[in-house]
This record gives C-alpha cells, structure tokens and sequence, in this order.
C-alpha cells in the first residue's frame, strides 16, 4: 500500500486563484450580514483579507452593497428587522494621541 508524499500539494490547492467578482461581493455583503465568520468567508474565497474590506469599507464594487440589500430583503425578509446594516467603520489600531507620551513619564 502506498502512501501520498507529504510534499505532494493537493489539486485545488494547486488551481489559480480567481479575482473576486461583483457577484462574489454580493455574497460577502450577505455572509456579513448573516454574521458567517470572516474566516469562513476567507476559506471559502481563497482571498486575503484585505479583499472583504476593500468591498466592505466600499473601495471595491461599491455598488454592490445596494444590490445585495436587494438580494437580501428577498431572501431573507423575516430577518430585515434583526440585522444591523451599517457601513463597515475600521477600527484604528493604534493611538498617536500626544497625551500617550505621558505614560512613559
């Protein structure tokens, strides 16, 4: 019995990745909205994260968050009234605020 080399790359690791489409930006609006995991949403693309924000902070495809509120109303039209669609607001990481200076005194 032979056993598959561990250097061996499986086949769909080995496929090209795909840019993300208008409809893909739709599904990720849809998936944020129905509170799918950011990992999940990255696995099932196979994209950097920095993709969900570029569609999400509007950057990229900004059109489709209005078509995927139309999707989702359809869709989805018992959860219209449970669901928080606002605007991605980025969170800043750091604080260069100059009153931090006076921590280290």
């Amino acid at each position: 019995m032979s056993q598959a080399s561990p250097s061996r790359v499986s086949p769909s690791a080995q496929a090209p990745k795909l840019p993300l489409s208008e409809a893909d930006a739709v599904d990720i609006w849809i998936a944020r909205w129905l509170r799918v995991r950011r990992i999940d949403i990255l696995r099932r693309y196979d994209c950097d994260p920095r993709r969900l924000y570029e569609i999400w902070e509007g950057r990229r495809f900004p059109a489709s968050r209005a078509r995927a509120l139309k999707v989702f109303q359809e869709r989805y039209p018992e959860l219209i009234d449970r669901v928080d669609f606002g605007n991605h607001r980025p969170i800043p990481r750091s604080n260069n605020h100059p009153g931090q200076l006076g921590l280290f005194e």
